[in-house]
C-alpha cells in the first residue's frame, strides 16, 4: 500500500454523491422552505458537539488511480492536540501515524523508514489544505471549517438544506473563471428533520480540487451522532479517489494514550 493512505484515513478526515440506488432514491418530495437563519443555527450546534476524546476503529476501502485495497484502522483522538491512526493489514501492522496542529509524523512499519513534516503534506498530496481542526471535523462528522462570525448562504433547493459559504450567482461566475475573494466554497447538505449534517462538498478553485463526504449512517455515543458509514470521493488533476469507512467500537470521552515511538534503525523514508 501507499504511504500517503495513512494521512488520507486521517485527512478525511469522514468525506459523497454516490450512484448507488440508495443515494438516488432520497429526497424525491419536495421539503418545507426554511428560513436561512434556521437552517444557520441548526450548523451553528452542530459545530459545538465536539467530544474531548475519540477512539474508533474504522474498516476501510480505498481506491484511486493505482489501486484498490481493503485494511483497518484503529484511530485515537484528543481535541485540539493530536490524533493517531494505526493501519493493519492482514492483521499485521503496517502504517501507524501522529497528526498534531504542526506536524505529521508517518512510521512506515514495513519498509523500516518514517517520515516528518508539516501539515502543508496535506495540500502537496491531496490538493485541499486542511488544518489540524478540520481533521477532526471529518472524522467526527462535524461541519468541516464552520465559523459562526461568517456569513452564510441559502442555495434553494426542493430536495435539499443546503447552506453554502458563497452565493450561488458567486459560484457561478467562478465556474466562468472569474476569480472568487475566497477561494474555497463550502456547502453543507442537512438532514431533511434538521437533526445532522447529511453531506459536504469542498471546492478549492485555485487547486482544481474538490472533496465530496456523504455520511450514510450515524451511530448514537454519549448523545453524540459520529458517523458509523462515510463514503468520500477526493477529485484533483492528478488523482481521483474513492473510500469508505465503516466505525466500529466508538469510545466517546474515554481517557486516550497518543504516542508514537521510532525505533532505532528506521531511517527516513525516501
Amino acid at each position: 500500500m501507499n504511504r500517503n493512505i495513512s494521512l488520507l484515513l486521517l485527512i478525511l478526515s469522514g468525506l459523497i454523491f454516490s450512484c448507488s440506488p440508495k443515494v438516488l432514491g432520497e429526497n424525491i418530495a419536495k421539503l418545507e422552505r426554511k428560513k436561512t437563519v434556521e437552517l444557520i443555527s441548526v450548523l451553528d450546534s452542530l459545530s459545538l458537539l465536539r467530544p474531548q476524546t475519540l477512539y474508533t476503529k474504522i474498516g476501510t476501502k480505498y481506491r484511486d488511480t493505482t489501486q484498490d485495497v481493503s485494511f483497518k484502522t484503529s484511530v485515537r483522538m484528543i481535541r485540539d492536540s493530536a490524533m493517531s491512526a494505526l493501519i493493519t493489514f492482514a492483521s499485521l501492522p503496517i502504517f501507524n501515524s501522529i497528526l498534531t496542529p504542526d506536524s505529521l509524523t508517518i512510521l512506515n512499519k514495513r519498509a523500516k523508514c518514517f517520515t516528518k513534516s508539516k501539515l502543508s503534506y496535506i495540500k502537496e498530496n491531496f490538493g485541499i489544505a486542511f488544518d489540524y481542526r478540520n481533521v477532526e471535523e471529518l472524522i467526527l462528522g462535524m461541519p468541516l471549517a464552520y465559523e459562526k462570525e461568517q456569513k452564510y448562504f441559502q442555495i434553494h433547493d426542493p430536495h435539499n438544506y443546503i447552506i453554502s459559504s458563497h452565493r450561488r450567482r458567486e459560484i457561478r461566475r467562478s465556474d466562468k473563471k472569474e476569480k472568487l475573494q475566497d477561494d474555497v466554497i463550502f456547502k453543507y447538505f442537512l438532514r431533511d428533520d434538521l437533526k445532522g449534517l447529511k453531506r459536504m462538498e469542498v471546492e478549492s478553485k485555485i487547486d482544481s480540487a474538490t472533496v465530496e463526504v456523504n455520511y450514510i449512517s450515524r451511530q448514537m455515543v454519549e448523545n453524540i451522532a459520529v458517523p458509523n458509514e462515510v463514503n468520500i470521493r477526493i477529485f484533483t488533476p492528478r488523482n481521483s479517489i474513492e473510500i469508505w469507512m465503516n466505525y466500529d467500537k466508538v469510545e466517546i470521552n474515554v481517557p486516550q494514550q497518543l504516542f508514537l515511538v521510532i525505533p532505532e534503525g528506521y531511517g527516513v523514508c525516501e
